[in-house]
C-alpha cells in the first residue's frame, strides 16, 4: 500500500488540503424536551493520522475513514465488544467516506487514486476485489436516498456541484452549483438534506423533495460550521470547537447550546453521525493536550 505524506481529497482553486489529525469518539446520546445528554464518551480511534467521517452500518457496529500504514482505509468496530477490524482489501488508492448501501451487505466509499482519480466504489467482504459504483462522476459527499438513487456533492472545474444519481438507471441530474459536504436523508421523510453556499460565504441547509426535486430553506448553519446531522425529521445537531448545538425547527430560529465536551479533551468537532437506533452518537474532532 502507498505511504501518502499529503492525502488529496478535495480540491478548492487549485491546490491540495493535507488532513489533519482528527479521532474518532463515540458516546450514548439522550435526547428529550429539555436537551441532549451525553455520557460514556469513548476514544475509538487513538492513534496517529487522520481518522474521520463516521457512519453506522448498523446498531451495533460504527465504520470510519481510518489510518492504516501511513494510508486510509475503510475501519470497523463492534461496539458492543469494541472489536476493531478494517472492511476493505489494501488498494492503490485511499478510501473516503464510507457508508453502508441500503437493503444491501455491501459498503461504499470514495477512492482517491495515486494519480488523482477519485471515484465511488463498491466494497464487498474483505479479501474480494471492489468494484466502480458510478462512472465518470467524482463523487466527493453523498448520502443514499434508498438503494437505487443518492444525492452527491461532485467535483466540477474545482468546485461541488450537487447532483441525483439515478444508480439503476445510470441518470444524473446536476441540481445546483456551490454546494457543500453534509448531505443526509432526512428521518421519515421522503426528503435529503443538503448545504449551499449563500451570498455571505456561509452554508444553508436545503430539503430536498425526493418526489418533485423541490428545494425548501430549512437555516443557516454558524459561521465556519460545515456539518450537521438530522437526530429525528425536526431537530439538527452540530459542533463546533467542543461544543455542541441544537436546532429546531419549531423553535425560535436560532442554534441553542446543549453540550460541552471540553472536559473529555475534545476539540474541533467537525463529522458526527448518528445510530439507526438513536442511541450513540459518533464524531470526529481533535484531542487536546490540557
Amino acid at each position: 500500500m502507498k505511504n501518502y505524506s499529503i492525502l488529496i481529497f478535495i480540491f478548492f482553486s487549485g491546490f491540495a488540503i493535507a488532513q489533519p489529525e482528527t479521532d474518532v469518539f463515540l458516546m450514548d446520546i439522550t435526547t428529550n424536551e429539555s436537551g441532549v445528554t451525553i455520557e460514556n464518551i469513548k476514544n475509538v480511534s487513538s492513534r496517529a493520522g487522520y481518522d474521520n467521517q463516521p457512519a453506522f452500518y448498523d446498531d451495533n457496529t460504527l465504520i470510519y475513514a481510518g489510518t492504516r500504514d501511513g494510508a486510509t482505509d475503510i475501519a470497523a468496530m463492534q461496539i458492543d465488544t469494541a472489536a476493531a477490524y478494517w472492511m476493505n482489501s489494501p488498494t492503490e488508492g485511499g478510501e473516503y467516506s464510507p457508508l453502508k448501501i441500503p437493503n444491501s451487505p455491501y459498503l461504499s466509499a470514495v477512492r482517491l487514486d495515486p494519480d488523482g482519480l477519485q471515484r465511488l466504489y463498491k466494497y464487498p467482504e474483505a479479501n474480494k476485489p471492489s468494484a466502480l459504483l458510478i462512472d465518470n462522476l467524482q463523487v466527493a459527499y453523498y448520502a443514499y436516498a434508498n438503494e437505487e438513487s443518492m444525492l452527491a456533492s461532485v467535483l466540477s472545474d474545482g468546485n461541488l456541484d450537487l447532483v441525483f444519481i439515478d444508480l439503476q438507471k445510470k441518470k444524473t441530474d446536476t441540481l445546483l452549483q456551490g454546494s457543500g459536504r453534509s448531505i443526509h436523508k432526512i428521518p421519515g421523510k421522503e426528503a435529503m438534506s443538503y448545504t449551499a453556499t449563500n451570498e455571505e460565504g456561509n452554508l444553508d441547509v436545503f430539503q430536498l423533495d425526493l418526489e418533485d426535486k423541490e428545494s425548501y430553506f430549512v437555516c443557516q448553519l454558524p459561521i465556519g460550521i460545515q456539518d450537521y446531522i438530522w437526530l429525528d425529521d425536526s431537530k439538527l445537531l452540530l459542533g463546533s470547537g467542543s461544543q455542541l448545538f441544537l436546532y429546531d425547527l419549531f423553535g425560535d430560529g436560532d442554534w441553542k447550546h446543549v453540550v460541552d465536551l471540553s472536559e473529555a479533551k475534545i476539540n474541533e468537532i467537525s463529522r458526527l453521525a448518528l445510530s439507526p437506533d438513536g442511541t450513540k452518537l459518533a464524531l470526529a474532532a481533535t484531542l487536546t493536550d490540557e
